[in-house]
């Protein structure tokens, strides 16, 4: 059963990453990203990994990386391969935060240089809470520190504004605790509701190699680079049915 508390905890591992492994991983991404696949996936990039329900890729793009970053969504198979068996290596401590996850998606690489940053978002249950997989928490691992800035934050809230739905005697039935609460759709800078509902923030600066956990139902985002560039991967770890 899949309580509300994996949805909105947030965690850390602790050298999911080595220095051997950052250091592997730097060298297949800095050869992978050439001059021209740096502009391919930053400056020229049209698509994004996040969406708006009514709005263009254009429009999210710019809710969400308003000074832009470079993209990733498919890396190299050695790169990929890597950040898999990172992740299989910490199941055992995943398990004590999250216990329902079950697989870890796709990896994506992103990079933000001087100015650039995400902005605060949550990324739900998606695409269906109701359908599986499920979107339990996003997962995050520096390979490369900005010089200054570009924190990662999250943020809490007491506000009813965040919660659409409470799922009472059917929750079992579909696979989750029972007074599970699901989020709204639509919580990120598109949304006046999301942007004047109040919030708490916390940030951390993680050593490179640890990996962040954040539940889909937690607000999170960076603060923008102010000196130097931060390069890191990220993914979705999920659900999947008995």
């Amino acid at each position: 059963m899949i309580h509300i508390a994996e949805t909105v905890a947030v965690g850390s591992i602790e050298k999911f990453l080595d220095a051997e492994e950052r250091d592997r991983l730097a060298a297949i991404m800095n050869g992978f990203l050439t001059d021209e696949a740096r502009i391919r996936f930053g400056a020229q990039r049209a698509t994004s990994i996040h969406e708006i329900p009514g709005h263009s890729n254009e429009q999210a793009m710019a809710i969400y990386e308003p000074a832009g970053r470079i993209e990733v969504p498919r890396i190299p198979d050695q790169a990929e391969n890597l950040l898999q068996r990172a992740f299989d290596r910490a199941r055992p401590a995943l398990s004590r935060v999250m216990p329902s996850i079950t697989a870890c998606r796709p990896w994506t690489y992103v990079e933000y240089g001087c100015g650039q940053h995400i902005t605060g978002h949550l990324d739900g249950i998606a695409p269906d809470p109701l359908a599986w997989p499920r979107q339990i928490a996003g997962i995050s691992v520096v390979i490369s520190e900005a010089e200054a800035g570009g924190a990662f934050y999250v943020e809490s809230t007491s506000s009813d504004r965040l919660w659409n739905d409470r799922l009472q005697h059917d929750a079992q039935e579909h696979g989750y605790a029972n007074g599970m609460w699901l989020a709204n759709d639509g919580a990120d800078h598109s949304a006046d509701w999301y942007t004047a509902m109040p919030r708490t923030r916390w940030s951390v600066t993680p050593a490179p190699g640890t990996a962040l956990l954040y539940g889909s139902q937690l607000t999170h985002g960076t603060d923008p680079v102010t000196r130097g560039h931060v390069a890191k991967f990220i993914s979705w770890l999920i659900a999947e049915r008995d």
